[in-house]
């Protein structure tokens, strides 16, 4: 049996169906009561198909400070902060979490992104280089928790004091036998926690969530609520057609900490404002196909990445010309008719 095979058969007790390539939750049948969870409970999402990458050696700090989009110098043990893996010409490759530890940082990729990242960053590790990097995903897992009650639910785990930290904070418990490590946030902007566990105390760990108040939701609502808040994804809104400023992660961005790969074309895109597309939320009258092209009028302003039915109808992201950029602004997609609206996730200030 393998690790995680007594969470699946928990989870399909539970009412589960699994996607057959990944093996994870897709519904848990129950899309309305885990949307009113959200609204005012708590919900349970398995995010254990989200890669961990631990990143250890001397020069750990240096090395992920000098790869990626923000400031791991001003980081201490116990910190952590969203950060962006960009190519050379600062193309998008995958927006990760990296948490802070004693000996080693903790990186939570994008799902099925933990070999293209160790691949990818193994490519800038020279002999000299002070650095070890180790593919933790298949001995975790990850679970989310989420809404208005999650933290009467870390007070009901024994986990208070992670109660109010600051975002990406994290701390290690140990709950009924079980070291768990506890982050403040929910990898969306909706307030919550994530839990990283070995892979064997997984089902006991899902199975005291959901006595405490937990309600399990499928990978299915997380997508719809991905795209309602407007997270990018890899290969959808983070591909070689975008920077990290485009779509709108501006909070992963130090723009004071020197050199890195992709710095000097963020320097420049944001010294001289030219930030040509930005990601928007665009609320549609129906489905319509990614890649489709946005009109306005009779004029191209960009074109759409994803699509989701939700309680509301349809919706969509979108790159938009960021010379027209309104909120509000009528648009049409294919047969479809929609306007943008401002995503929670991404924000396009100039800081």
């Amino acid at each position: 049996m393998s690790l995680m095979q007594q969470l699946r058969d928990q989870q399909i007790a539970a009412g589960a169906t699994l996607a057959t390539d990944r093996q994870i939750p897709l519904s848990f049948g129950n899309e309305e009561i885990a949307r009113s969870a959200l609204q005012s409970g708590v919900v349970l999402s398995d995010r254990s198909h989200w890669g961990r990458i631990q990143v250890s050696g001397a020069d750990r700090i240096r090395f992920l400070h000098n790869q990626t989009t923000n400031n791991f110098n001003s980081l201490s043990s116990g910190q952590g902060c969203e950060t962006v893996f960009v190519t050379s010409t600062a193309r998008t490759i995958d927006l990760t979490t990296a948490y802070v530890l004693d000996d080693a940082v903790l990186l939570l990729t994008s799902p099925d992104f933990n070999q293209r990242l160790i691949a990818w960053m193994d490519r800038f590790i020279f002999f000299a280089d002070k650095v070890e990097l180790q593919d933790l995903t298949d001995r975790t897992a990850t679970f989310t928790v989420m809404g208005p009650a999650s933290d009467a639910l870390m007070e009901n785990l024994g986990a208070g004091t992670i109660i109010g930290q600051p975002k990406d904070s994290h701390q290690l418990f140990e709950l009924n036998g079980i070291s768990i490590r506890i982050a403040v946030g929910s990898s969306l902007a909706i307030p919550g926690y994530t839990l990283m566990v070995d892979a064997e105390q997984a089902a006991t760990l899902w199975q005291r969530l959901v006595e405490v108040g937990a309600v399990p939701m499928g990978d299915q609502l997380w997508q719809q609520l991905r795209i309602e808040q407007g997270r990018p994804a890899p290969g959808l809104e983070l591909t070689d057609d975008y920077n990290p400023l485009e779509a709108g992660l501006w909070h992963t961005i130090s723009l004071s900490k020197g050199c890195y790969i992709g710095q000097e074309t963020i320097a420049r895109l944001h010294t001289y404002r030219g930030v040509k597309q930005q990601l928007w939320g665009v609320q549609l009258t129906e489905a319509v196909e990614p890649n489709s092209v946005v009109m306005a009028g009779e004029e191209k302003v960009g074109h759409l990445t994803s699509c989701t039915p939700t309680a509301n109808g349809y919706f969509g992201l979108a790159y938009i010309r960021t010379k027209n950029v309104e909120p509000g602004l009528k648009v049409t997609i294919g047969l479809g008719h929609g306007e943008l609206v401002a995503l929670p996730f991404v924000s396009h200030e100039y800081l």
